[in-house]
């Protein structure tokens, strides 16, 4: 019997201690609770700050329920899936393998962080498939977390949230910081070695720590079909509606529509990328790939169950939030971490108070739009620049992001498979980003 490796037992461990999102969000919700009195607000104040969070994110959990699912929708068309198959053929070892996968989900998530979180399950399961038709040993749920470990470099990448936020003028920060243009943010030097160097760390490490005793994708029925693919052909249209629903013609309309749109935000009214432009780009593909009404909606069917844990889950996370936004335990506690920086030690506080208040925040502009104003006057009063405070607190971010079970729980849900199986591997992934985020982004130049 092939002896367990010290990764292994600690994603057994994880797995079997780690609460699901909706028990954590309470736990954290009395816990902050708790604090927010403690530090000196009232009970009236405080339970009018969690009244006031509760229902603040329902724009913004729809935005991020169709990120999700349009993403997803995407990726089940058959161009993309062919596409993939195409590429997880190419591998020949297991190193191979890892690169791929790893390689491609990254450059799709720092394209997009919503295709990153949609479609790299997608792709862990078509890698895992074919390596398992060559006979080469791959462990389906350790490739599934390098590969979700990969979606950490969007922190960086096109639509890193609040770079881009601070990258448009009339931003809620221009009175105190100005604008700050992308070539001091996510195209800074610091940025891009941190990218370069955490993506081959994350294949080393990857490829050094697949696990000996292997569990094949076939182990895992549910996950195995996603790979199948879809040999019945599609209903025969008997009437005039249904005609329609599989007429090109009507899609051809809608997607007139949506470009019509996309012209009117971008050229006519010169606004800049953001979350509903970006939804209707993907609303765009996703009708152009499956070219009707009709397979598009067999296919949003599916998609839909990607994105549950948003629906409901970001409420309990929002009510948490308000806590931290409307007392004041958060400027109270990124204030106690200021006090102590020094220039060589405030990236690593910066990054350690991301990190805490990403578990409870799951939103990476969210988390901005509450630390960004304490964060900047920091970073000031310390003498960095205020990009090297967005960054470094952009690192804690992630580092939540890989450890909770919040965004794990969506990745599993996609694959079909429990989030508790993989999310110790997961850590091990934070804390290897978290090292070289804190050393990049305190001496690099940013």
């Amino acid at each position: 019997m092939t002896q367990e490796s010290w990764a292994d037992r600690f994603a057994r461990v994880m797995g079997r201690i780690v609460p699901d999102a909706i028990t954590a969000a309470i736990f954290l919700l009395v816990v902050l609770f708790g604090a927010a009195i403690a530090v000196g607000n009232s009970f009236s104040t405080t339970m009018e700050a969690w009244y006031k969070g509760l229902w603040m994110l329902l724009p913004f959990t729809m935005q991020m329920t169709l990120i999700i699912t349009l993403s997803s929708v995407v990726g089940q068309s058959s161009m993309f899936r062919k596409a993939i198959a195409f590429l997880a053929r190419l591998p020949k070892t297991t190193n191979w393998v890892v690169i791929g996968a790893v390689l491609l989900n990254g450059a799709l998530s720092y394209f997009y962080w919503g295709l990153g979180v949609a479609l790299g399950p997608i792709i862990s399961i078509y890698f895992a498939r074919e390596a398992e038709r060559k006979n080469i040993k791959v462990d389906f749920l350790f490739l599934l977390a390098t590969v979700w470990a990969a979606n950490a470099v969007w922190q960086f990448g096109l639509s890193a949230s609040a770079p881009l936020l601070m990258a448009t003028p009339g931003h809620f920060l221009e009175g105190l910081i100005g604008v700050l243009p992308l070539s001091t943010t996510i195209w800074s030097p610091a940025s891009i070695i941190h990218e370069i160097v955490f993506t081959v760390a994350l294949l080393i490490v990857g490829c050094w720590l697949m696990p000996k005793q292997m569990r094949p994708l076939s182990a895992f029925p549910e996950a195995n079909k996603l790979a199948e693919p879809e040999t019945h052909a599609e209903e025969q249209a008997e009437n005039f509606s249904e005609r329609l629903e599989r007429s090109s013609i009507v899609t051809l309309v809608f997607c007139l529509a949506v470009a019509a749109w996309l012209w009117w935000h971008f050229i006519t009214k010169r606004n800049s990328l953001d979350i509903n432009s970006l939804n209707a780009v993907f609303l765009l593909l996703a009708f152009l790939l499956h070219r009707n009404v009709f397979r598009f909606t067999k296919a949003l069917q599916h998609a839909i169950l990607s994105a549950w844990p948003v629906i409901v889950i970001y409420h309990l996370y929002a009510g948490v939030a308000g806590l931290i936004q409307h007392t004041t335990l958060g400027e109270k506690m990124a204030g106690i971490i200021a006090a102590v920086s020094t220039p060589y030690t405030f990236p690593l506080m910066a990054a350690i108070a991301g990190t805490v208040v990403s578990f409870f925040v799951p939103s990476s502009g969210g988390q901005w739009a509450i630390q960004g104003f304490v964060t900047s006057k920091a970073a000031m009063a310390v003498g960095v620049s205020v990009q090297r405070g967005l960054l470094a607190l952009s690192v804690g971010d992630h580092m939540g992001n890989l450890s909770t079970p919040f965004w794990a729980m969506i990745v599993a849900g996609i694959a079909r498979v429990s989030f508790r199986e993989f999310i110790g591997y997961g850590m091990i992934y934070a804390a290897l980003w978290f090292v070289i985020g804190v050393v990049v982004f305190t001496f690099a130049p940013c």
